[in-house]
């Protein structure tokens, strides 16, 4: 029987091996997280309606290209809300030790393999929900810890 140690080990090395993330929008060198706006703040904790937020958000411009951060499975749709608008829409991704939901997008597929890098989806238009805010895309791990070292 393998040991609960060795299994957190070999977790620890294949989240190590699989490097930092790729860059997750077009048009943008890195994964700049978004600051402060009357609309919030978007580190990992900030202070959202009395509870923290439990993710992260990456500055992508309305309708830009959104790339798969690692290489590994869609495993279905998320959505952030539970009424309609305009940006409900999201995506699970897993593989290479990582798990994330990534919200805002307009995913090509919602199902099956995607590599590093590859095209993910579109952004939708957060300017129609939220106008004024720094638009982005939302990352969050799905056991809700930070994910802001692999950006």
């Amino acid at each position: 029987m393998i040991s609960s140690r060795v299994l957190l080990l070999a977790a620890l090395i294949s989240t190590a091996l699989a490097g930092p993330w790729a860059n997750i929008c077009a048009g943008k060198s890195s994964n700049e997280i978004r600051t402060c706006d009357r609309h919030g703040c978007g580190q990992y904790t900030a202070h959202r309606n009395h509870r923290p937020h439990q993710g992260v958000d990456v500055l992508c411009s309305d309708g830009s290209t959104v790339f798969a951060p690692f290489s590994g499975m869609l495993v279905g749709q998320e959505k952030p809300y539970k009424n309609k608008n305009a940006i409900n829409n999201g995506v699970r991704l897993s593989g290479r030790g990582f798990c994330i939901k990534m919200f805002y997008i307009k995913p090509i597929k919602y199902k099956g393999s995607i590599k590093k890098g590859e095209k993910l989806g579109t952004l939708l238009p957060l300017q129609k929900v939220y106008p004024g805010i720094q638009s982005h895309v939302h990352i969050e791990n799905c056991d809700l810890s930070d994910p802001t070292v692999y950006l």
